[in-house]
Protein backbone atom coordinates (compact mmCIF):
# COMPACT_ATOMS: atom_id res chain seq x y z
CA UNK A 1 0.00 0.00 0.00
CA UNK A 2 2.59 2.16 1.03
CA UNK A 3 4.55 1.71 -2.26
CA UNK A 4 1.04 2.41 -4.31
CA UNK A 5 0.79 5.49 -2.20
CA UNK A 6 3.90 6.39 -3.22
CA UNK A 7 4.19 5.94 -6.97
CA UNK A 8 0.33 7.97 -6.69
CA UNK A 9 2.43 11.12 -5.31
CA UNK A 10 5.27 10.55 -8.02
CA UNK A 11 2.94 10.90 -10.41
CA UNK A 12 1.03 13.33 -9.47
CA UNK A 13 3.85 15.94 -9.63
CA UNK A 14 5.24 14.51 -12.86
CA UNK A 15 1.91 15.57 -14.64
CA UNK A 16 1.60 18.51 -12.98
CA UNK A 17 5.33 19.30 -13.96
CA UNK A 18 4.33 18.51 -17.32
CA UNK A 19 1.15 20.35 -17.20
CA UNK A 20 2.90 23.53 -16.23
CA UNK A 21 5.03 23.28 -19.24
CA UNK A 22 1.80 23.05 -21.25
CA UNK A 23 -0.22 25.51 -20.04
CA UNK A 24 2.47 28.50 -20.13
CA UNK A 25 3.75 30.42 -23.21
CA UNK A 26 7.13 29.51 -24.50
CA UNK A 27 9.82 31.41 -22.77
CA UNK A 28 13.55 32.53 -22.61
CA UNK A 29 15.39 29.37 -21.63
CA UNK A 30 16.39 30.03 -18.18
CA UNK A 31 20.71 29.48 -17.59
CA UNK A 32 21.52 26.21 -15.63
CA UNK A 33 23.71 27.08 -12.72
CA UNK A 34 25.58 24.34 -11.45
CA UNK A 35 27.93 25.09 -7.75
CA UNK A 36 29.24 22.90 -4.92
CA UNK A 37 30.71 22.29 -1.59
CA UNK A 38 33.29 20.74 -0.21
CA UNK A 39 32.89 19.56 3.94
CA UNK A 40 35.28 18.47 6.53
CA UNK A 41 33.44 18.41 9.83
CA UNK A 42 32.59 15.94 12.91
CA UNK A 43 29.88 14.68 14.16
CA UNK A 44 28.95 13.21 17.62
CA UNK A 45 26.92 10.08 16.97
CA UNK A 46 24.90 7.28 19.26
CA UNK A 47 26.91 4.19 18.14
CA UNK A 48 26.66 1.94 20.73
CA UNK A 49 24.26 0.14 23.24
CA UNK A 50 23.28 2.13 26.43
CA UNK A 51 25.22 2.08 29.56
CA UNK A 52 23.95 0.42 32.83
CA UNK A 53 22.12 3.69 33.60
CA UNK A 54 20.26 3.64 30.16
CA UNK A 55 22.50 6.43 28.42
CA UNK A 56 23.73 5.80 24.67
CA UNK A 57 27.09 5.24 24.06
CA UNK A 58 28.60 8.92 21.99
CA UNK A 59 31.23 8.59 19.46
CA UNK A 60 32.65 11.12 17.68
CA UNK A 61 33.10 10.60 13.51
CA UNK A 62 35.02 12.50 11.13
CA UNK A 63 32.92 13.56 8.26
CA UNK A 64 34.17 14.49 4.27
CA UNK A 65 31.46 15.45 2.38
CA UNK A 66 31.14 16.66 -1.45
CA UNK A 67 27.31 18.94 -2.00
CA UNK A 68 26.91 19.69 -5.70
CA UNK A 69 23.62 21.55 -6.25
CA UNK A 70 22.41 22.17 -9.91
CA UNK A 71 19.75 24.34 -10.46
CA UNK A 72 17.50 25.19 -13.56
CA UNK A 73 14.95 28.59 -13.36
CA UNK A 74 12.24 27.57 -10.57
CA UNK A 75 13.95 23.70 -10.53
CA UNK A 76 16.55 23.28 -7.96
CA UNK A 77 18.71 19.59 -6.21
CA UNK A 78 21.28 19.34 -4.26
CA UNK A 79 22.77 15.91 -2.88
CA UNK A 80 24.88 14.87 -0.28
CA UNK A 81 27.45 12.65 -1.03
CA UNK A 82 29.30 12.53 2.87
CA UNK A 83 31.48 10.00 4.38
CA UNK A 84 31.89 9.72 7.67
CA UNK A 85 35.37 7.67 8.93
CA UNK A 86 37.48 7.07 12.54
CA UNK A 87 41.39 7.32 12.10
CA UNK A 88 42.76 4.70 15.01
CA UNK A 89 39.59 3.73 16.65
CA UNK A 90 39.42 1.96 19.49
CA UNK A 91 38.62 -1.62 18.31
CA UNK A 92 42.73 -1.16 16.63
CA UNK A 93 41.68 -1.13 13.05
CA UNK A 94 43.18 2.06 11.24
CA UNK A 95 40.29 3.22 9.33
CA UNK A 96 36.77 2.39 10.05
CA UNK A 97 33.78 3.58 7.62
CA UNK A 98 30.64 4.69 9.50
CA UNK A 99 28.58 2.01 7.58
CA UNK A 100 25.25 3.56 8.42
CA UNK A 101 25.35 6.44 5.81
CA UNK A 102 25.82 4.36 3.11
CA UNK A 103 25.05 0.26 3.95
CA UNK A 104 22.56 -1.52 6.09
CA UNK A 105 23.49 -5.53 7.83
CA UNK A 106 20.15 -5.50 8.18
CA UNK A 107 17.33 -3.85 6.99
CA UNK A 108 14.05 -4.27 4.39
CA UNK A 109 13.22 -2.24 1.22
CA UNK A 110 12.07 0.57 2.85
CA UNK A 111 14.77 0.88 5.34
CA UNK A 112 17.09 1.16 2.02
CA UNK A 113 14.82 3.59 0.10
CA UNK A 114 14.85 5.80 3.26
CA UNK A 115 18.81 5.23 3.40
CA UNK A 116 19.38 6.36 -0.19
CA UNK A 117 17.02 8.65 -0.30
CA UNK A 118 18.29 11.02 2.29
CA UNK A 119 21.32 11.78 -0.26
CA UNK A 120 19.46 14.15 -1.40
CA UNK A 121 19.57 17.49 0.45
CA UNK A 122 16.62 19.04 -1.23
CA UNK A 123 14.57 19.13 -4.52
CA UNK A 124 12.68 21.92 -4.87
CA UNK A 125 10.46 23.55 -8.06
CA UNK A 126 8.30 27.05 -7.14
CA UNK A 127 7.60 28.53 -4.10
CA UNK A 128 4.72 27.81 -1.41
CA UNK A 129 1.98 30.58 -1.31
CA UNK A 130 3.89 32.38 -4.25
CA UNK A 131 3.43 29.66 -6.94
CA UNK A 132 0.34 27.72 -8.61
CA UNK A 133 2.85 24.55 -8.78
CA UNK A 134 5.24 23.97 -6.14
CA UNK A 135 6.85 21.14 -4.74
CA UNK A 136 9.69 21.15 -2.07
CA UNK A 137 11.07 17.17 -1.24
CA UNK A 138 14.22 16.72 1.29
CA UNK A 139 14.84 17.89 4.71
CA UNK A 140 12.30 20.21 5.78
CA UNK A 141 11.28 22.34 8.95
CA UNK A 142 8.05 24.01 7.92
CA UNK A 143 5.40 20.89 6.85
CA UNK A 144 1.44 22.84 7.56
CA UNK A 145 -1.41 21.91 6.25
CA UNK A 146 -3.73 24.88 5.86
CA UNK A 147 -3.95 27.25 9.19
CA UNK A 148 -1.70 24.25 11.06
CA UNK A 149 -4.93 23.04 13.40
CA UNK A 150 -3.54 19.77 12.81
CA UNK A 151 -0.03 19.70 11.09
CA UNK A 152 1.72 22.84 12.03
CA UNK A 153 5.55 24.09 11.40
CA UNK A 154 6.27 19.53 11.15
CA UNK A 155 10.16 18.98 11.02
CA UNK A 156 12.15 15.94 9.52
CA UNK A 157 14.92 17.44 10.85
CA UNK A 158 14.95 16.61 14.50
CA UNK A 159 17.29 13.60 14.14
CA UNK A 160 20.27 15.44 12.69
CA UNK A 161 23.03 14.47 12.38
CA UNK A 162 22.56 11.24 13.44
CA UNK A 163 19.82 10.81 10.51
CA UNK A 164 18.70 12.64 7.41
CA UNK A 165 15.09 12.32 6.67
CA UNK A 166 13.94 12.65 3.35
CA UNK A 167 10.13 14.32 3.19
CA UNK A 168 8.01 15.83 0.61
CA UNK A 169 5.76 18.78 0.29
CA UNK A 170 3.67 19.37 -3.28
CA UNK A 171 0.85 21.67 -4.08
CA UNK A 172 -1.24 22.69 -7.35
CA UNK A 173 -3.45 25.31 -7.74
CA UNK A 174 -6.41 24.63 -10.00
CA UNK A 175 -5.37 28.50 -11.26
CA UNK A 176 -2.84 26.63 -13.05
CA UNK A 177 -4.92 25.16 -15.38
CA UNK A 178 -7.23 28.16 -15.62
CA UNK A 179 -9.85 26.32 -13.12
CA UNK A 180 -9.10 28.58 -9.84
CA UNK A 181 -12.30 26.73 -7.75
CA UNK A 182 -10.17 24.51 -6.12
CA UNK A 183 -6.28 23.15 -4.82
CA UNK A 184 -4.36 20.35 -2.87
CA UNK A 185 -1.58 19.79 -1.20
CA UNK A 186 0.08 16.81 -0.14
CA UNK A 187 2.93 16.37 2.78
CA UNK A 188 5.22 13.84 4.03
CA UNK A 189 7.64 13.70 6.50
CA UNK A 190 9.16 10.36 5.39
CA UNK A 191 8.49 9.54 1.80
CA UNK A 192 10.21 6.45 1.64
CA UNK A 193 8.65 5.43 4.59
CA UNK A 194 5.25 7.43 4.50
CA UNK A 195 4.63 6.83 8.42
CA UNK A 196 3.37 10.65 8.55
CA UNK A 197 1.42 11.60 5.79
CA UNK A 198 -1.08 14.51 5.65
CA UNK A 199 -3.27 15.94 2.47
CA UNK A 200 -5.07 18.96 1.90
CA UNK A 201 -8.23 19.26 -0.33
CA UNK A 202 -9.31 22.72 -0.98
CA UNK A 203 -12.11 24.97 -2.61
CA UNK A 204 -13.29 28.74 -3.69
CA UNK A 205 -16.76 28.39 -4.34
CA UNK A 206 -17.16 32.15 -5.62
CA UNK A 207 -14.05 32.05 -7.42
CA UNK A 208 -16.11 32.61 -10.77
CA UNK A 209 -17.98 36.06 -9.24
CA UNK A 210 -16.69 39.33 -8.20
CA UNK A 211 -18.25 39.59 -4.87
CA UNK A 212 -15.79 41.73 -2.55
CA UNK A 213 -14.07 39.50 -0.64
CA UNK A 214 -15.92 36.22 -0.84
CA UNK A 215 -14.41 35.36 -4.54
CA UNK A 216 -11.59 34.70 -2.46
CA UNK A 217 -13.08 32.38 0.50
CA UNK A 218 -11.75 29.46 0.61
CA UNK A 219 -12.82 25.88 2.16
CA UNK A 220 -10.71 22.68 3.09
CA UNK A 221 -10.92 19.57 4.08
CA UNK A 222 -7.21 17.96 5.70
CA UNK A 223 -6.60 14.60 6.96
CA UNK A 224 -3.40 13.72 8.82
CA UNK A 225 -1.83 9.73 9.48
CA UNK A 226 1.00 8.36 11.53
CA UNK A 227 1.40 4.62 9.85
CA UNK A 228 4.07 3.88 12.86
CA UNK A 229 3.75 6.02 15.94
CA UNK A 230 6.64 3.85 17.81
CA UNK A 231 8.80 4.11 14.48
CA UNK A 232 11.74 5.30 17.01
CA UNK A 233 10.79 4.03 19.97
CA UNK A 234 13.51 2.07 21.37
CA UNK A 235 12.10 0.66 23.89
CA UNK A 236 8.74 -0.77 21.92
CA UNK A 237 9.70 -4.20 20.70
CA UNK A 238 8.71 -5.18 16.87
CA UNK A 239 5.74 -6.95 17.56
CA UNK A 240 4.41 -3.66 19.40
CA UNK A 241 5.28 -1.76 16.84
CA UNK A 242 3.64 -4.28 14.16
CA UNK A 243 0.41 -3.74 16.33
CA UNK A 244 0.08 -0.02 17.08
CA UNK A 245 -2.45 1.42 15.55
CA UNK A 246 -2.41 4.13 12.83
CA UNK A 247 -3.11 7.67 14.50
CA UNK A 248 -5.70 9.94 12.77
CA UNK A 249 -6.65 13.18 12.43
CA UNK A 250 -9.00 15.08 10.16
CA UNK A 251 -9.83 19.05 10.00
CA UNK A 252 -12.33 21.43 8.53
CA UNK A 253 -11.38 25.04 7.49
CA UNK A 254 -12.40 28.28 6.11
CA UNK A 255 -9.81 30.79 5.39
CA UNK A 256 -10.45 34.74 3.88
CA UNK A 257 -8.02 36.53 2.79
CA UNK A 258 -9.31 40.14 3.86
CA UNK A 259 -6.50 42.09 2.14
CA UNK A 260 -3.69 41.06 0.16
CA UNK A 261 -1.71 43.61 -0.17
CA UNK A 262 1.94 43.11 0.80
CA UNK A 263 2.00 46.07 3.26
CA UNK A 264 -1.23 44.75 4.85
CA UNK A 265 -1.97 41.89 4.66
CA UNK A 266 -4.95 40.10 6.48
CA UNK A 267 -7.03 37.31 6.17
CA UNK A 268 -9.48 35.49 8.56
CA UNK A 269 -9.85 31.65 9.45
CA UNK A 270 -12.10 29.46 10.99
CA UNK A 271 -10.51 25.39 11.92
CA UNK A 272 -12.88 22.16 13.53
CA UNK A 273 -10.68 19.31 13.85
CA UNK A 274 -10.38 15.84 15.22
CA UNK A 275 -7.49 14.18 17.45
CA UNK A 276 -6.74 10.76 17.31
CA UNK A 277 -8.46 9.79 20.76
CA UNK A 278 -11.47 10.92 18.87
CA UNK A 279 -11.80 14.50 20.93
CA UNK A 280 -12.27 17.65 19.10
CA UNK A 281 -11.36 21.00 18.88
CA UNK A 282 -12.41 23.85 17.00
CA UNK A 283 -10.88 27.92 16.67
CA UNK A 284 -10.95 30.73 15.04
CA UNK A 285 -8.34 33.69 14.28
CA UNK A 286 -6.59 36.17 12.11
CA UNK A 287 -3.30 36.49 10.81
CA UNK A 288 -1.23 39.24 9.06
CA UNK A 289 1.54 41.69 8.32
CA UNK A 290 2.33 45.48 9.14
CA UNK A 291 3.96 47.52 6.62
CA UNK A 292 5.24 44.34 5.15
CA UNK A 293 7.94 43.31 8.29
CA UNK A 294 5.54 43.05 11.45
CA UNK A 295 3.97 39.60 11.24
CA UNK A 296 1.15 38.93 14.14
CA UNK A 297 -1.76 36.23 15.15
CA UNK A 298 -4.26 35.54 17.49
CA UNK A 299 -6.76 32.59 17.73
CA UNK A 300 -10.25 31.53 20.25
CA UNK A 301 -9.79 28.07 20.73
CA UNK A 302 -12.71 25.47 22.10
CA UNK A 303 -10.93 22.41 22.59
CA UNK A 304 -12.39 19.04 24.44
CA UNK A 305 -10.48 17.69 27.47
CA UNK A 306 -7.89 15.90 26.34
CA UNK A 307 -7.55 17.46 22.27
CA UNK A 308 -3.96 18.47 21.52
CA UNK A 309 -4.00 21.65 19.08
CA UNK A 310 -1.59 20.77 15.84
CA UNK A 311 -0.68 17.01 17.15
CA UNK A 312 1.59 17.02 14.28
CA UNK A 313 3.69 19.74 15.61
CA UNK A 314 8.22 20.93 15.10
CA UNK A 315 9.14 18.24 17.94
CA UNK A 316 6.46 15.62 16.44
CA UNK A 317 9.25 13.14 15.67
CA UNK A 318 10.96 13.27 18.91
CA UNK A 319 7.89 13.08 21.54
CA UNK A 320 5.55 10.86 19.09
CA UNK A 321 5.63 8.01 21.67
CA UNK A 322 4.43 10.07 24.34
CA UNK A 323 2.06 11.53 22.27
CA UNK A 324 0.66 7.91 20.97
CA UNK A 325 0.53 6.41 24.19
CA UNK A 326 -1.21 9.50 25.63
CA UNK A 327 -4.28 9.37 22.89
CA UNK A 328 -4.87 5.91 22.78
CA UNK A 329 -4.14 5.66 27.20
CA UNK A 330 -6.78 8.78 27.76
CA UNK A 331 -10.64 9.09 27.68
CA UNK A 332 -11.65 12.06 26.68
CA UNK A 333 -14.01 13.83 28.78
CA UNK A 334 -16.94 15.57 27.15
CA UNK A 335 -16.23 18.43 28.74
CA UNK A 336 -14.89 21.50 26.98
CA UNK A 337 -12.45 24.44 27.67
CA UNK A 338 -11.65 27.93 26.51
CA UNK A 339 -7.95 28.16 25.26
CA UNK A 340 -5.89 30.96 23.45
CA UNK A 341 -3.17 31.74 20.95
CA UNK A 342 -1.11 34.50 20.19
CA UNK A 343 2.40 34.87 17.88
CA UNK A 344 4.04 38.21 17.02
CA UNK A 345 7.30 38.29 14.66
CA UNK A 346 8.96 40.59 12.85
CA UNK A 347 11.46 40.37 9.46
CA UNK A 348 13.41 42.80 8.63
CA UNK A 349 16.67 43.56 5.57
CA UNK A 350 15.19 41.45 3.16
CA UNK A 351 14.56 38.17 5.48
CA UNK A 352 18.29 38.73 6.91
CA UNK A 353 16.98 39.44 10.52
CA UNK A 354 13.85 37.21 11.07
CA UNK A 355 12.12 36.59 14.87
CA UNK A 356 9.04 35.11 15.96
CA UNK A 357 7.48 34.22 18.58
CA UNK A 358 4.81 32.13 19.27
CA UNK A 359 2.27 31.46 23.06
CA UNK A 360 -0.51 29.56 23.60
CA UNK A 361 -2.25 27.82 26.24
CA UNK A 362 -5.62 27.50 28.40
CA UNK A 363 -7.20 30.18 30.05
CA UNK A 364 -8.20 27.97 33.07
CA UNK A 365 -6.61 24.94 33.77
CA UNK A 366 -7.58 21.75 35.43
CA UNK A 367 -4.05 20.89 36.28
CA UNK A 368 -3.69 17.20 35.70
CA UNK A 369 -0.38 17.33 34.29
CA UNK A 370 -1.70 17.28 30.45
CA UNK A 371 0.45 19.33 27.95
CA UNK A 372 -2.32 21.43 27.39
CA UNK A 373 -2.52 22.30 31.14
CA UNK A 374 -0.32 24.89 30.56
CA UNK A 375 1.26 27.42 28.38
CA UNK A 376 3.28 26.36 25.38
CA UNK A 377 6.58 28.67 23.81
CA UNK A 378 7.92 28.45 20.11
CA UNK A 379 10.47 31.06 19.08
CA UNK A 380 12.50 30.94 16.46
CA UNK A 381 15.66 33.74 15.57
CA UNK A 382 17.78 33.79 12.15
CA UNK A 383 20.58 36.50 11.80
CA UNK A 384 21.46 36.67 8.15
CA UNK A 385 24.94 36.57 6.44
CA UNK A 386 26.21 40.09 6.08
CA UNK A 387 24.90 41.75 9.17
CA UNK A 388 27.77 41.04 11.38
CA UNK A 389 31.16 40.43 9.89
CA UNK A 390 31.65 36.72 9.10
CA UNK A 391 28.67 35.51 11.56
CA UNK A 392 25.49 34.46 10.86
CA UNK A 393 23.22 31.49 12.90
CA UNK A 394 19.98 30.20 13.17
CA UNK A 395 17.94 29.00 16.00
CA UNK A 396 14.83 27.81 18.17
CA UNK A 397 13.31 26.97 21.04
CA UNK A 398 10.28 25.15 21.88
CA UNK A 399 9.02 24.94 26.17
CA UNK A 400 6.09 23.00 27.17
CA UNK A 401 4.90 23.29 30.70
CA UNK A 402 5.23 26.54 31.33
CA UNK A 403 3.95 26.94 34.91
CA UNK A 404 3.88 23.33 35.60
CA UNK A 405 6.82 23.61 38.10
CA UNK A 406 7.44 27.06 39.49
CA UNK A 407 6.29 30.29 38.38
CA UNK A 408 5.53 31.53 34.37
CA UNK A 409 8.61 33.67 34.10
CA UNK A 410 11.18 30.75 35.81
CA UNK A 411 9.65 28.32 34.10
CA UNK A 412 10.01 29.85 30.93
CA UNK A 413 14.00 30.10 30.80
CA UNK A 414 14.31 26.60 32.53
CA UNK A 415 15.11 24.10 30.08
CA UNK A 416 13.25 21.69 31.50
CA UNK A 417 10.37 20.44 28.71
CA UNK A 418 12.16 21.76 25.96
CA UNK A 419 13.96 21.58 22.75
CA UNK A 420 16.92 24.23 21.69
CA UNK A 421 18.43 24.07 18.19
CA UNK A 422 21.24 26.03 17.41
CA UNK A 423 23.50 26.61 13.70
CA UNK A 424 26.43 29.36 13.94
CA UNK A 425 28.27 30.10 11.25
CA UNK A 426 31.33 31.50 9.87
CA UNK A 427 32.43 32.53 7.12
CA UNK A 428 35.54 33.87 5.65
CA UNK A 429 36.12 34.18 1.66
CA UNK A 430 34.84 30.95 0.11
CA UNK A 431 34.78 28.85 3.75
CA UNK A 432 32.13 28.60 6.30
CA UNK A 433 32.85 27.14 9.57
CA UNK A 434 29.63 25.97 11.27
CA UNK A 435 28.37 24.43 14.60
CA UNK A 436 25.11 22.95 14.98
CA UNK A 437 24.12 21.83 18.56
CA UNK A 438 20.46 20.04 19.51
CA UNK A 439 19.51 19.75 22.99
CA UNK A 440 16.47 17.62 23.51
CA UNK A 441 14.83 16.82 26.89
CA UNK A 442 13.79 13.07 27.76
CA UNK A 443 10.92 13.17 30.20
CA UNK A 444 11.26 9.70 31.16
CA UNK A 445 15.45 10.16 31.70
CA UNK A 446 14.67 13.32 33.53
CA UNK A 447 17.70 14.54 31.40
CA UNK A 448 18.85 16.06 27.89
CA UNK A 449 19.81 14.03 24.87
CA UNK A 450 22.38 16.47 23.06
CA UNK A 451 23.56 15.51 19.33
CA UNK A 452 26.38 18.30 18.28
CA UNK A 453 28.37 18.49 15.06
CA UNK A 454 31.16 21.13 13.46
CA UNK A 455 31.92 21.00 10.35
CA UNK A 456 34.18 23.42 7.79
CA UNK A 457 33.07 23.31 4.18
CA UNK A 458 33.68 25.83 1.16
CA UNK A 459 31.54 26.58 -1.53
CA UNK A 460 32.78 26.94 -5.26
Amino acid sequence: MRVGIALVMALSLAGALFAQEEATEPAAKSAFAFSGGIELGADVLATGPDDADGNPTNESWTRFGFQPDFSFGKFGIGLDLSLRFQLYPAEGDDFEVYEGDWYLSDGDFFDYLDLYLSKVLYLRYGKKGEDPLFAKLGSIDDLSLGNGFIVGNYSNMRYLPQKRIFGLDFGVDGSLFGFPYVGFEALTGNLARLDVVGARLFVRPLAGTELPLLKNLQAGLSAAFDADPLLYDDAASDDEKDDADTMAAYGLDLTLPIRTDKLFPLVAFADLATNPNDSFGAMTGVAGRLIGIFSYGAQLRFLQDGFIPGYFDANYDLYRAAKYYFMTNYDPESSFYVGWYASLGTSLIEDKLVFTAALDGPFASDDEGKQTDYPHLRAVFRFGEGLLGGFFFDASYEKYYIGAEDGFFEDLVDPTNSVAVLAVNYKTGASVLTLKYNAVYDPDADEFNVSSSISASMKF
